[in-house]
């Protein structure tokens, strides 16, 4: 029983293939083909009102040298949004449940923003790892610290995100499981149960767009810190 709720968060295979990357390309046929008028129909024109809007809130805390990433974060942003979203649906299966996927995604775009502070402003970079005015006998500690708060950011990100939405499929798992089962013996404790269920999956829903707002919000208040 406890490895079929498990279950869930294997890719599905295909003659022994794994089908991630198939799951993992297809947000991308989401995307608005380009075509010679400048307004084709409803969806292109929500399509587009959603990526300006997203990339406004993420460029806002940044200036000008930071809007140079404005097409790599609104990236971002629509593929964890669509995977997550995505994964809900039955029978499917989500990625971003995968750490090794958000720790691939985190930790390269950390670093980049890290090498960017080092190469353009070294000094305030390091500055960011002892605080002024810090006494003598607390530097070497501090420094530790904040060398560990540095470098445990990006395992910070992937964790965050793995952890929110296999919590939340799990429980839906678990929620939808024991009302299929109470159904013959208590039907109203069933019923119950099921509004519940409805009610956790708007809630999911709402988790899968917050979290990849959050993953993306906090890169870019990484690159705000280096730029």
């Amino acid at each position: 029983m406890n490895l079929s709720f498990f279950d869930q968060f294997t890719s599905p295979c295909l003659l022994g293939i794994p089908l991630i990357l198939l799951s993992m390309l297809f947000p991308a046929l989401l995307l608005p083909s380009p075509g010679s008028r400048w307004i084709t129909n409803r969806l292109s024109t929500l399509q587009s009102w959603c990526i300006d809007l997203i990339t406004k809130q993420l460029m806002t805390p940044l200036n000008k040298n930071g809007h140079k990433w404005a097409l790599i974060l609104t990236s971002l942003m629509i593929l964890l949004l669509s995977i997550n979203l995505l994964g809900l649906l039955p029978y499917t299966f989500t990625p971003t449940t995968q750490l090794s996927m958000n720790m691939a995604l985190a930790f390269p775009l950390w670093l980049a923003t890290l090498l960017t502070g080092l190469r353009n402003q070294p000094s305030a970079s390091l500055g960011h790892l002892l605080p002024e005015g810090t006494p003598t006998p607390l530097i070497p500690a501090l420094i530790l610290i904040e060398t560990t708060s540095l470098l445990i950011r990006p395992l910070a990100l992937g964790v965050r995100l793995t952890a929110n939405l296999t919590a939340g499929h799990l429980l839906i798992q678990l929620i939808s499981t024991a009302s299929a089962a109470l159904l013959t013996i208590m039907p109203t404790v069933s019923i119950l149960t099921t509004i519940i269920l409805l009610l956790l999956t708007i809630l999911e829903v709402a988790v899968a767009m917050i979290q990849a707002y959050v993953f993306v919000l906090l890169l870019s208040l990484y690159l705000q810190e280096n730029i």
